[in-house]
């Protein structure tokens, strides 16, 4: 099937979270774990493509994402979506503005829109101030974050330093005028060489108006909700055809494993929610596997009855992360953290795991890659930008989410498996 939207993530949750969202239309979405070997073949009408360069240095994410553009347009996509994180998660050096202006090049267009918005999960965007829940972002628990703290608020402010051409808003006011208003802003925008449009969202409502007036842009960027209205609109008006809807939910064995490494405040939350319930969990320290490895935490895992869906988490509060990366260093605590959540996902499959819950964007890529996972089939919705999908793995037919540290309800852990009993 010709591909109709070719989509770029930059993280392997990210790129779940926007699946799912393009999915809740019916239409056939594939997911592909990073940018696939070789030419397309067996494409879907929506295609993903799953990257880890969020914080990857600026010349490797824009390689990356050229890299996947291309197979994207091999494909025949004619329009595409590079998608980042609901809380804009980036520095002053990137990696948001520098990849988009990548893809723009590349594509011979000369203006896109920018808007992170999904307020179903309580991100809002107003008068170019990004909010979580009723806080604002350098307020909400993204300013301690570990990679990319959030020590600004205003969108505009925050893809300035980024780009090399003006920044411009579309706001509330605009947007509540309606599609034709939005695209007369925009067009007078670019009139003046606006060439970043930061967009205001604070309802869902005005992410349909926004897709509206975007839907024939050759890029658009932002967090996955203003993307979720693009299919039915293009099913409507036969860019889509019915053919591209339906996928397949396999059977599986109940047998589980839950592996966490965000240490975002609602993850902390849900394990302790998980643990709370009485289930098996094993917490992972960095200092204490740096000193002697992860084989005390497999021997753990290797005595655990699957049924029982056993946790393996390195969820920490802030200063323990902290503590960690004042002695390891940064990238050091987290990769071998990451490291021993991958040796833990190949060691419970390989017991017998077919159901992974898995929670973080950094933690997703190498339990997946571990996994040899390169193409899933994205099913239903556990939570907002949260599905289960389906992949192959080892021979093995295997139901994996992966979730964003900040996403989900308390009880996601408990929920996800329970959802899929009804998926």
């Amino acid at each position: 099937m010709t591909t109709v939207l070719g989509c770029i993530a930059d993280d392997f949750t990210g790129a779940t979270d926007l699946a799912g969202m393009l999915a809740r239309s019916g239409v056939k979405v594939s997911l592909r774990m990073g940018v696939p070997d070789s030419p397309p073949s067996d494409t879907a009408a929506v295609e993903v493509i799953a990257l880890k360069c969020r914080t990857a240095p600026v010349v490797d994410a824009v390689a990356e994402t050229q890299a996947a553009l291309a197979w994207l347009q091999a494909a025949g996509a004619q329009r595409f979506f590079w998608k980042y994180c609901s809380t804009f998660d980036s520095t002053a050096d990137g990696n948001i503005g520098p990849v988009s202006e990548a893809l723009m090049a590349a594509l011979g267009t000369t203006q896109t829109i920018y808007c992170p918005a999904f307020p179903e999960n309580g991100r809002a965007i107003f008068m170019g101030n990004l909010f979580v829940g009723r806080q604002p972002l350098a307020e909400s628990p993204m300013q301690d974050h570990p990679l990319t703290p959030m020590r600004d608020s205003n969108l505009m402010r925050l893809l300035e330093p980024q780009v090399t051409h003006p920044v411009g808003l579309a706001d509330r006011l605009t947007v509540a005028k309606g599609p034709d208003a939005l695209k007369t802003e925009l067009d007078r925008l670019a009139a003046e060489g606006i060439v970043h449009v930061i967009v205001d969202a604070v309802a869902d409502e005005d992410l349909t108006t926004i897709a509206q007036a975007c839907r024939d842009m050759t890029l658009m960027t932002g967090g996955s909700a203003v993307a979720a209205p693009l299919p039915a609109l293009w099913l409507a008006d036969g860019t889509l055809s019915p053919e591209a809807t339906g996928t397949e939910i396999p059977t599986l064995d109940a047998t589980a494993v839950v592996l966490s490494g965000s240490c975002s405040a609602m993850t902390r939350a849900q394990v302790a929610d998980y643990t709370d319930r009485g289930k098996p969990a094993y917490q992972l320290d960095p200092l204490t596997l740096d000193r002697g490895g992860v084989q005390a935490a497999l021997d753990w895992l290797a005595a655990q009855d699957l049924a029982n869906a056993p946790l393996l988490y390195a969820t920490a509060e802030p200063a323990a992360v902290r503590a960690a990366q004042d002695q390891l260093g940064t990238a050091r605590a987290g990769e071998i953290v990451e490291q021993a959540l991958a040796k833990l996902a190949v060691a419970a499959r390989d017991q017998g795991a077919r159901r992974f819950v898995v929670a973080g964007g950094e933690t997703s890529g190498s339990v997946t890659q571990a996994l040899a996972v390169t193409r899933l089939d994205v099913g239903k919705e556990i939570a907002p930008g949260v599905p289960w999908c389906f992949a192959d793995s080892a021979g093995q037919r295997i139901a994996i989410t992966l979730k964003s540290g900040n996403f989900g309800a308390k009880n996601f852990f408990a929920g996800a498996l329970a959802a899929l009993e009804t998926a």
